[in-house]
């Protein structure tokens, strides 16, 4: 199949209103990014501040994934049952909270309670992004939407690496944090009185919930089906070189190993949040188009980001060359809009009551590996002397898994695809003209 699927009878208009009203969202999302990564530009100053080694440091970012990642199921059940609004609106609340809270703290034990608390309420954003997105547009247009989202979630780490690392050198550890916990107050007032669940006439249809037995059912239908696995292991293989490396371990690494400035390091990791845009509207427009593009754009960036680490650790010599650098940091950059395919390979896997489930799985998969390397590098770290060459070498064995994975799925995942397609169409054409879900005059 060379074109995503065309529009469906009942997809929402999208236009002005929808931009509008998913733009809010966005921008929830947006804020949210900016908390998450604001510790990947303070890592050496947290280190200071509370008196930590590097496995310690790491806790920080492994526990705010580990509380993101295991919320993603229940996250996406909420979505599905309350709405967008309602779980946005919760997730602002405990994402602001936890930011402030990182401002004031002095221990180590309240900082860590804090970035858990950012990490439970920056769980509700994306997956309640996605489900307002597919409310509002066509179904063709859903990958560029996701990838969209995502291109303003990485300006949201933009503003970290060029923003908050200056504040924080200028304006000191307080300031910095709880000035920055003022944006998440301005979005949730315009969330709360600017963004609608759905367009009118395009409320979703009711769904029963039956209790527990509801949830394990609805938990077990999405993981039974290919697509939703293939997607988490997508999403599991290509997100977490580079979320590792900008969330934690990238300026140490740059600094202390590479032996660049801070300055440096800090444009170095710009560069990937760059490259991660401009490669998020180019992955966008391609699987639009021709969605048999998925799995190729996937497993190239895979291999591209395999092959820089690899010329980087192996390299002869103290330090890297700066253009090796560089290129490492361009093709960390398409990591991000690769494992947003994850999505495209669930989103057509399942009906629209289950989105959110979907989604929450599939967002498991690269916090999942995001987790596990940030711990066995800080890990590696602290056992090696800071050899941040045997460190990173973990991140090998993190993506032979994935892709085994992948390769493993890729075949039932496209054969069930098919056999949706194939069912969809003929529905569409057998129900009456002016019934639901039959074709409209």
């Amino acid at each position: 199949m060379s074109r995503s699927a065309a529009a469906l009878p009942d997809d929402p208009p999208g236009g002005r209103r929808a931009v509008a009203v998913w733009g809010i969202g966005v921008a929830v999302y947006f804020v949210a990014i900016i908390f998450r990564t604001s510790l990947g530009v303070a890592g050496i100053d947290a280190a200071e501040r509370f008196h930590i080694n590097a496995s310690a440091l790491a806790g920080f970012s492994i526990l705010q994934l580990l509380v993101y990642a295991g919320m993603q199921i229940p996250v996406g059940l909420m979505v599905d049952r309350l709405g967008t609004k309602k779980v946005l609106a919760l997730g602002i609340v405990l994402f602001t909270g936890g930011q402030l809270g990182f401002a004031l703290s002095h221990s180590y034990a309240a900082a860590l309670a804090c970035r858990a608390l950012l990490g439970c309420g920056d769980a509700m954003t994306f997956i309640s992004v996605l489900r307002l997105g597919a409310r509002w547009f066509p179904a063709r247009t859903g990958p560029m939407i996701a990838q969209v989202a995502a291109l303003f979630g990485m300006a949201g780490n933009l503003v970290s690496t060029l923003v908050l690392a200056r504040l924080l050198h200028s304006e000191g550890w307080t300031a910095t944090f709880a000035g920055s916990a003022g944006a998440g107050a301005g979005v949730l007032v315009l969330m709360l009185l600017f963004l609608r669940d759905h367009p009118e006439g395009h409320a979703p249809a009711p769904v029963v919930h039956k209790g527990k037995g509801f949830v394990r059912q609805q938990i077990a239908r999405t993981w039974r089906e290919p697509g939703t696995r293939m997607g988490l292991w997508v999403h599991f293989t290509t997100q977490f070189p580079a979320m590792v490396f900008l969330l934690l371990w990238g300026m140490p690494f740059l600094v202390e190993a590479e032996g660049l400035s801070r300055g440096t390091a800090g444009s170095l990791l710009t560069l990937v949040v760059l490259v991660n845009m401009a490669v998020g509207l180019v992955y966008g427009q391609v699987i639009s188009r021709h969605h048999a593009a998925r799995l190729p754009l996937a497993l190239g960036t895979v291999a591209a980001t395999a092959l820089l680490w690899a010329a980087v650790l192996v390299w002869p010599g103290a330090h890297a060359p700066m253009w090796l650098l560089v290129l490492l940091c361009a093709v960390l950059g398409a990591c991000g809009p690769a494992s947003m395919i994850g999505f495209d390979f669930a989103r057509p896997a399942n009906p629209p009551e289950r989105q959110g489930t979907a989604s929450g799985i599939v967002n498991m998969g690269g916090f999942t590996a995001s987790i596990t390397t940030l711990l066995a590098v800080g890990v590696l770290l602290d056992a090696t002397g800071d050899d941040y060459r045997a460190a990173f070498t973990s991140v090998f064995v993190l993506q032979a898994l994935g892709l085994w994975q992948v390769l493993r799925l890729r075949g039932r995942a496209s054969r069930r695809e098919r056999e949706r397609i194939v069912a969809s169409r003929v529905e569409t054409v057998h129900v009456p003209v002016g019934e639901p879900g039959g074709l409209r005059g």
